[in-house]
């Protein structure tokens, strides 16, 4: 089971990076770079050499191409003795231009005349760039700051300044509190290693993709803490987000002993993952408590009135196109005086929770009533219930020990997946009710031309799902001892 397992984990890593180089390449090679500006305030202000410079300088950053100014090629070309180049020689120009051109960059020339270079990355590159920058690992001799000489360059163990719980803690590194533990999901919490998937751009331009996934929304909430100084006093932000400051103020001095000064601040509603994943896990928690025991008493009451009556809604469901249906649903909860638009009551009230979830739990019922249905009927006709029927069992007793075992089965395979996928939002119903959560995220990414973010969250959605695959098959194992993956017993 081990080497099943470990070959499962590595093929599925495969395919996440395999549909990832796919998406990567797709986006860089088949979409006009100039999308990218359709959406930038910053570039509309712009004209002439400025707005040219400033679209190479963004395509350079997004990992389209390299750039390079005439001062730069002057740099790369001659290094310390480049101040006359940079002053305008113009055999030493000639000279840096033809270098350039040497390693294959387009010389180009702005309106003004100046020349510059660029390199259009290939497939090829734009895959080595990207993966080679994917993993960040923090280290603590990652900080060398020579106005700080007296800076230790080690890790130790220290206390959550929140909870009092152990945290690993490390002087010289990025950020200062490596891991820790706190009751928000995940649960646990490292700083040692991150995925670097850029930057968002042109909307939360210049802050990482991961953090605008995962950092909360709304203005910032004070609470009232304790700093290393010893200061109380009410304040937003995340000690244990910290990362090192080179230049520190009066006010950083007033709270923290050391440069760890550049932390992150708490908000007042959750992060848009969080959000997607609170509506999602009740939804879902929802429809399992109505569709099992109605499947199941429709399996036992076949061709009863139950039963029809449980087709009838199965039918309905599937026949109705969600998005009707959830429009429907919504001018009903408008009856109730349960508002239509999540933001109109806000994070705090339930009842800007009850529709969209509520609305998630029916959608999820129809599929999970049927095929549990469908299992248990086909159980029934097995040899093994006639023979419990013939030892003198009770109809109650055959489908609650030995058809439900077998028929849930399938079921418990698709729980992981339904419980891991509910960190992606339902597009339609967040859209339908204005739920700044993760379904309308990748919709509008890719609308917005937001290409780090469109990539951030195949990522993301990828992973995740290939992950809930693995889980609900070692999971079926677990239910039923009788089923091996492994060779075996027949893979």
């Amino acid at each position: 089971m081990k080497k099943y397992i470990l070959r499962r984990i590595l093929k599925s890593i495969v395919s996440i990076f395999a549909v990832v180089s796919i998406i990567i390449v797709m986006i860089y090679t088949m979409v006009p770079s100039e999308k990218v500006f359709d959406n930038d305030a910053g570039a509309k202000k712009m004209k002439g050499d400025q707005l040219t410079t400033y679209k190479l300088r963004k395509l350079e950053e997004l990992g389209y191409l390299d750039f390079a100014s005439r001062l730069e090629m002057c740099t790369a070309t001659f290094g310390d003795d480049a101040k006359a180049c940079q002053d305008g020689d113009e055999a030493m120009n000639a000279q840096a231009v033809e270098a350039f051109a040497a390693k294959g960059y387009e010389i180009k020339e702005l309106k003004s005349g100046e020349q510059y270079a660029v390199h259009n990355y290939r497939w090829y590159e734009l895959l080595w760039r990207f993966y080679s920058k994917l993993v960040v690992v923090d280290s603590k001799n990652a900080i060398q700051d020579p106005d700080n000489p007296d800076l230790e360059h080690k890790y130790y163990w220290g206390k959550n300044p929140y909870n009092g719980t152990p945290a690993l803690l490390c002087s010289g590194c990025t950020y200062k509190y490596q891991m820790y533990f706190n009751g928000t999901f995940p649960f646990i919490h490292q700083n040692k290693f991150k995925l670097n998937f850029g930057t968002s751009f042109p909307t939360n331009q210049g802050v990482a993709t991961t953090q605008v996934i995962n950092d909360g929304q709304g203005s910032n909430k004070k609470i009232s803490q304790t700093f290393e100084t010893g200061l109380e006093e009410e304040s937003a932000l995340i000690q244990t987000s910290c990362q090192y400051k080179y230049l520190t103020d009066h006010l950083d001095e007033k709270r923290f002993t050391d440069h760890y000064a550049t932390c992150r601040s708490f908000h007042e509603s959750p992060s848009m993952v969080e959000t997607s994943y609170i509506l999602g896990l009740i939804a879902l928690v929802i429809a399992y408590v109505m569709a099992i025991p109605l499947g199941i008493s429709m399996a036992q009451h076949k061709d009863k009135a139950i039963d029809k009556i449980g087709i009838a809604y199965i039918n309905l469901l599937i026949a109705v196109p969600s998005l009707a249906f959830i429009f429907f649903m919504r001018s009903i909860g408008t009856l109730f005086n349960l508002p239509d638009k999540f933001p109109q009551l806000g994070f705090k009230d339930i009842r800007s929770y009850i529709m969209p979830v509520l609305i998630l739990a029916l959608l999820q019922t129809p599929s999970l009533m049927m095929w549990l249905r469908r299992y248990m009927i086909d159980q029934s006709n097995a040899d093994y219930v006639k023979f419990a029927r013939a030892k003198g069992l009770s109809q109650r007793e055959i489908f609650r020990k030995h058809i439900l075992r077998n028929a849930i089965i399938p079921i418990v395979n698709g729980i992981p997946g339904s419980i891991i996928l509910c960190i992606s939002g339902a597009l339609i119903t967040e859209s339908a009710f204005a739920v700044p959560g993760m379904g309308k995220m990748l919709p509008d990414a890719i609308k917005q031309t937001n290409n780090n973010m469109v990539i951030t969250l195949v990522f993301i959605f990828t992973a995740l799902s290939i992950l809930s695959v693995l889980i609900g098959d070692l999971l079926m194992t677990v239910v039923d001892p009788r089923i091996s993956l492994t060779e075996k017993g027949g893979e």
